[in-house]
């Protein structure tokens, strides 16, 4: 028997979203007792309030985790106890996909089908990996003489502090959740004031299945107020941030006034969609720019905002991209065929057309979209917007938008085209269209970023590492390699006396 589709609004006119600070296992108000009212880019409509978290608030988590650290409460458990508790993790959320999905639509705006096919599904496979993940890892033992046995062996690093945006919020919380619990890390999760509510969701649901008290610790709040607060904490050993590039050289200045505690950033992007003339199916790889490009209202820093095409294809590559605009036209996210939902709040909103009138204003032409959508929806929506006629130089060609606004850039020959791709201060993700073997090695090992896809583009798993070059970004989310982030290594050096005679 078919499942009744599920009436979205109905449900959401039922959410009562918990704001609260989640210290300790328990949900508290904030020291002072502030909020932030928070409402739905969707439509406008009043969620609740959130606990403005400030510096008592942080340190208060601080000291939990602190606590739950020091006494071993979780970093001693058995790698196969810790990997029980985070796999019923993993299913508490998909048991609750419903929930978190509808949570994710109406703090910050994707399509509830996205939410519930991609960001609750990607978030437990995460999580349920790493759970996998932590009882496969050995130590190692160095190639001493046979006078010594030194013993390389992982720890947690102790207290992890993660900060984390808001256009992801469920899945970039779980890349820092997971590998650092799976670790034996505590850690104290500051979510984006944006879209708080799925972060505070996941912390009572890992204390659910079985995560002990003051292990896992959520404070929402400012990025000036408790986001600094953690960064400057004093005891955090870590931290794990993922935003904008401008904030991520702050969480490096924190580090060097507080106790120089490792940080990781992972950061923003204008990656490049190189399409060469030797590109035998066109159209599959404009579907694809702009499935890449509109997915999530382009609110992605891997979003391919800047499209070079050879100059013999632009033109017709530019019809068939703008072929593909109907598809990505802003609807009800609530409505499960949307395929584009709003602008996270209106702060953003004023941002994304800002670029748009600087590309026009620049002399860039604009050939479909430009305009903000649903005016009389009471949310924030934009149309999905391209560009033509844009120099390298231009605003919209280096500078981050993370909006619907993508920009079509010419160029002659290989050389020119890598020129260009590596011509930002970004270097997070890239992609080569050719049909010529070579040339796709050639043009990948010269382009300068974390990842390089050749003939696809976003087709990803939790296997694989994710970060940048240049300033998208140090360390990376993901894989084995996460790992990395939330251990420090320790050798032990024994000395093994000679046999008595």
């Amino acid at each position: 028997m078919n499942r009744p589709a599920i009436d979205w609004h109905a449900r959401a006119a039922e959410v009562r979203p918990d704001g609260r600070c989640f210290i300790d296992g328990q949900r508290r108000d904030a020291v002072a007792g502030e909020t932030t009212e928070k409402h739905s880019p969707v439509d406008g409509r009043r969620l609740g309030a959130v606990a403005r978290g400030r510096e008592a608030d942080i340190d208060a988590a601080v000291r939990s985790a602190r606590a739950a650290f020091e006494d071993r409460r979780w970093a001693s458990q058995p790698p196969a106890a810790r990997k029980k508790v985070l796999q019923r993790f993993a299913e508490a959320v998909l048991a609750a996909r419903e929930e978190l999905a509808l949570l994710e639509t109406l703090d910050m705006g994707k399509p509830i089908g996205h939410a519930l096919t991609v960001d609750v599904p990607a978030t437990a496979r995460c999580i349920a990996w790493y759970a996998e993940a932590l009882d496969k890892r050995y130590d190692e033992i160095a190639p001493t003489p046979e006078t010594a046995l030194a013993l390389i062996t992982r720890e947690p690093v102790g207290v992890v502090g993660a900060i984390v945006p808001w256009n992801y919020p469920m899945i970039m919380a779980a890349w820092k959740i997971a590998p650092a619990l799976a670790t034996g890390n505590s850690l104290v999760l500051k979510p984006s004031e944006k879209s708080p509510f799925t972060a505070l969701r996941l912390a009572e649901l890992a204390v659910e299945a079985g995560l002990p008290p003051g292990v896992f610790n959520v404070v929402p709040g400012h990025g000036g107020e408790a986001g600094e607060a953690l960064a400057l904490h004093m005891d955090v050993d870590a931290i794990g941030f993922t935003g904008s590039t401008r904030t991520g050289r702050r969480m490096l200045e924190y580090a060097g006034r507080s106790n120089l505690k490792r940080v990781f950033n992972e950061l923003g992007g204008k990656s490049a969609f190189i399409v060469f003339p030797d590109c035998a199916d066109l159209a599959r790889a404009a579907a694809t720019a702009a499935g890449s490009m509109f997915f999530n209202q382009g609110e992605s820093c891997n979003a391919p905002s800047r499209l070079l095409v050879h100059e013999d294809i632009a033109e017709r590559f530019t019809e068939l991209l703008a072929a593909q605009l109907p598809r990505y036209q802003p609807g009800d996210p609530l409505q499960p065929g949307t395929a584009m939902g709003a602008i996270v709040d209106d702060i953003q909103l004023r941002t994304v057309l800002g670029y748009i009138e600087a590309g026009q204003s620049e002399g860039a032409q604009l050939v479909a979209g430009g305009r903000q959508a649903r005016p009389d929806s009471g949310g924030h929506y934009v149309e999905p917007t391209i560009f033509v006629g844009v120099n390298h130089g231009m605003r919209i060609a280096q500078e981050e938008i993370f909006g619907p606004v993508v920009g079509v850039l010419r160029f002659r020959d290989e050389a020119e085209a890598v020129r260009i791709a590596n011509g930002t201060p970004y270097g997070l993700q890239a992609s080569v269209w050719s049909d010529h073997l070579s040339r796709a090695h050639r043009v990948a090992r010269a382009l300068r970023a974390g990842t390089v896809h050749v003939n696809q583009y976003d087709e990803d798993d939790i296997t694989v590492p994710f970060g940048g070059f240049k300033q998208s970004g140090n360390g990376r989310d993901k894989s084995l390699h996460a790992f990395d982030k939330y251990t420090e290594l320790k050798t032990t050096w024994l000395r093994i006396d000679a046999a008595d005679s």
